[in-house]
């Protein structure tokens, strides 16, 4: 499928929402890099090929919807345990109760389908800054992309352990894949 004008609905029955955090510290080896699976977001994207100024994308994340799905690295594997705690340590940190969605919306796209940038709104627990999304999209339709967010930009402290020693670097990287874009006026 090529790219063409129109709008599409974006979301988990087509594409993935992933965030990947690092390790920091003295202690970064006992650590783990961790993969979060966002299992409940959706969006909206309108495109203009020929004028990808006119194009907009709004995306909303629900903050309970984080799953661990890889722990990497660290002296020994994760357990359901170590998920679970993890789960509720990151319901601590977002205040998912108070803050229940997460949301992107552009304020600029440059580029073409196949290379481009969205500039927009990155709100997170009543907090807005600008995030640049750099993305690539191939002409079987599959579009992918991804971002730098730094944590503490939003009051957000990144999780330390054992006095400091292993701590989550504060930037952590969001990535996506949408591997179908249906459009907006059909059934989601």
């Amino acid at each position: 499928m090529t790219l063409q004008d129109g709008t599409y609905w974006l979301g988990t029955s087509a594409g993935r929402l992933l965030i990947k955090t690092g390790r920091a510290g003295l202690g970064r080896r006992a650590g783990h890099d961790l993969t979060f699976q966002a299992t409940r977001w959706s969006g909206e994207a309108m495109v203009a090929v020929g004028s990808p100024e006119k194009s907009w994308v709004n995306v909303t994340v629900e903050t309970d919807s984080f799953e661990v799905r890889e722990g990497t690295g660290g002296l020994k594997a994760l357990t359901d345990t170590d998920r679970a705690d993890i789960k509720r340590t990151l319901a601590d940190l977002l205040r998912i109760a108070e803050h229940p969605t997460i949301t992107f919306r552009s304020t600029r796209i440059t580029g073409t389908p196949e290379s481009f940038e969205i500039t927009g709104d990155l709100t997170i627990m009543d907090r807005t800054h600008l995030v640049t999304v750099y993305g690539k999209g191939k002409g079987d339709g599959l579009v992918r992309g991804w971002a730098t967010v730094t944590q503490s930009t939003w009051g957000i402290k990144p999780y330390t352990a054992f006095f400091g020693a292993l701590r989550l670097a504060d930037d952590i990287r969001v990535e996506f894949d949408v591997a179908r874009l249906d459009p907006a006026n059909g059934a989601r």
